[in-house]
């Protein structure tokens, strides 16, 4: 029989659920939750046959095998905490939350219920961090020290200074909000969380822009466009821009590792750079996509630049963020219906908000490092457990 999955939050990441919506092969998607008459509309469209609804009440009482939490940013863990009390396990889109204290609420609700708590860190299945990450367990750079990560984000003025994501109050940072996902694999990478943060940042090109426009009623393909540059040439931006468009991040891993990140949000090209420097060797990624290339060099050499002595090409897989979309989906239906291990981690979630949440404290304030706060022993212990209780 399939599982019966919900959606609350039809918006941009609502393309979600088309691989959650398989009916006759394990999930159909039954009912949606969304506020807004356009979400609704649009649900209707794509899942004529699913119930649509404006009441979290309605859908919390419908007998639902597993949710979609999908909504703004500030939103998740207000519904995660709703669903994860009523039962049900609960998918929640990345970041957690934009605050540290909410998204410790949602892992303590977690725990208190025991429902099952998954969060979408959906690059942990894109084939370029996969393949790093076994080129590194496989011994081919030796003991990870470094880990660099530069990202390009060349559609930044598009995809986060034209609506919600502008203002502080729906995600905290930029920094926080479109980089919690490269936390998270500097994170799986190099094996540790962050200890301690300090970043510097600044509104370098977008504060500037005058050009403003209410776009409470579009959505971001509405308005983007590949010919919407220069950067400052830039059109029809926020009413309210107070998050950052250039960041960069040190960190201090637990384990030892040192790590930087760095993201921009007005250059012409939009992919990431990962550089991580073992005690053998190197790996960097050139491109991010399938047919681009993933270089390790392990021969000192007197020259410059030289060719890697190994040179591993990007896989190609279908779906959404190069086919991590639809493996992500399946692996948190599998857990919502069986448990067990999972790529994803809520600890690791966390670990990404605070890391995110301090360095935009350090930036806004002197530049000083930030110390992470501890999850308690008794929630390591039980998501290390794959959500499962230990026995005392």
């Amino acid at each position: 029989m399939d599982l019966k999955v919900g959606v609350v939050g039809f918006g941009l990441r609502a393309g979600l659920y088309k691989h959650a919506h398989r009916p006759g092969e394990g999930s159909v998607v039954t009912m949606v939750c969304d506020t807004s008459e356009r979400g609704r509309a649009d649900a209707a469209a794509k899942l004529p046959e699913a119930a649509i609804t404006a009441d979290l009440d309605e859908l919390l009482s419908a007998g639902l095998d597993a949710v979609l939490v999908l909504t703004p940013d500030n939103q998740h863990a207000v519904v995660a905490k709703r669903t994860l009390e009523a039962g049900i396990p609960t998918f929640c889109e990345k970041p957690l939350d934009v605050t540290l204290d909410a998204v410790d609420q949602v892992l303590e609700t977690a725990f208190r219920t025991g429902t099952k708590l998954y969060v979408g860190h959906n690059m942990r299945h894109m084939p370029v961090v996969r393949q790093m990450r076994e080129l590194i367990e496989s011994g081919a750079i030796g003991e990870v020290k470094a880990v660099w990560c530069r990202h390009f984000v060349g559609n930044g003025g598009d995809y986060y200074f034209k609506d919600w994501h502008a203002e502080r109050r729906n995600t905290t940072s930029l920094l926080l909000q479109k980089g919690a996902h490269d936390i998270d694999v500097i994170h799986w990478l190099a094996g540790g969380y962050t200890a301690s943060v300090s970043a510097v940042g600044d509104l370098a090109v977008y504060g500037d822009i005058e050009s403003r426009r209410d776009n409470t009623d579009r959505r971001m393909w509405d308005w983007f466009s590949l010919e919407n540059w220069p950067p400052t040439e830039q059109k029809d931006l926020n009413p309210v821009i107070d998050v950052e468009d250039i960041s960069m991040m040190q960190m201090k891993l637990d384990n030892g590792v040192l790590a930087s990140y760095q993201q921009c949000h007005f250059t012409p090209d939009y992919w990431r750079n990962y550089t991580v420097i073992g005690t053998a060797g190197r790996l960097e990624n050139f491109g991010d996509g399938p047919g681009d290339k993933i270089k390790v060099w392990n021969t000192r050499s007197q020259a410059g630049y030289v060719d890697a002595d190994l040179e591993v090409e990007i896989e190609a897989a279908g779906g959404g963020h190069g086919g991590a979309d639809p493996r992500l989906i399946a692996e948190f239906l599998r857990f919502a219906s069986e448990g067990g291990p999972t790529e994803t981690s809520p600890v690791a979630a966390r670990a990404a908000v605070a890391a995110g949440v301090l360095a935009t404290e350090s930036l806004r304030t002197d530049g000083s490092a930030k110390a992470v706060p501890a999850l308690g022993g008794e929630l390591l212990a039980y998501f290390a457990a794959n959500q499962e209780r230990v026995n005392a």
